[in-house]
C-alpha cells in the first residue's frame, strides 16, 4: 500500500463529503413543514458531515498529504442539475428529499469503493468504515419517503 494512494483516496472522500455539505445547504427550510419527523435526522446528517470532514482532514495531514478541501466538479454539476430539475418539479419538497437520498446513495458507493480499493492504511480503513456505517444509517432514514407521508 502506497501512502500517496491513501492520501489520494482520502482527498476524494473529502471532496465527496464537501459535496454532501454543499448539497445539504440547498435544502430549504420549508421542506420541514411537510416532513417534520425528518428534520432532527437531517440536522444530525449535517453535523455528522462536518465531523467526517474533520476526520478526513486529520487523516490526510497525519500522512503528510496536502488537503484538497474543495467539492468535486461532478458534485457541482449534480447540484446545478438539481436546481434545474427542482425548478420544474410539481412537488418541490419531495423532489428535494429524493435528491438527499440520491446524494447519500452516491456517498455510500464512494466510501464502499474506497474501502474495497485496498489503498487505505488500517487506521484510515477503520475511520472510513465508521463513516460508511453512519452514511448507511442516514440513508435508511430517508430512503422510504413515501412511507413517511
Amino acid at each position: 500500500m502506497n501512502n500517496e494512494n491513501t492520501v489520494s483516496v482520502l482527498n476524494d472522500l473529502l471532496n465527496i463529503t464537501n459535496d454532501r455539505i454543499e448539497g445539504f445547504s440547498k435544502v430549504e427550510d420549508k421542506v420541514w413543514d411537510t416532513h417534520t419527523g425528518l428534520k432532527k435526522d437531517y440536522d444530525q446528517m449535517v453535523s455528522q458531515s462536518q465531523t467526517m470532514k474533520t476526520d478526513l482532514i486529520g487523516l490526510i495531514r497525519e500522512r503528510g498529504g496536502d488537503v484538497d478541501n474543495t467539492a468535486s466538479m461532478a458534485g457541482a454539476l449534480h447540484r446545478a442539475w438539481i436546481d434545474v430539475k427542482n425548478s420544474f418539479a410539481m412537488d418541490k419538497d419531495e423532489s428535494t428529499l429524493e435528491n438527499v437520498v440520491f446524494g447519500e446513495n452516491a456517498a455510500i458507493k464512494a466510501y464502499q469503493d474506497a474501502l474495497d480499493s485496498g489503498d487505505l492504511c488500517p487506521e484510515s480503513s477503520r475511520v472510513i468504515s465508521d463513516h460508511l456505517h453512519h452514511l448507511k444509517s442516514s440513508y435508511a432514514k430517508f430512503e422510504n419517503l413515501e412511507e413517511r407521508k
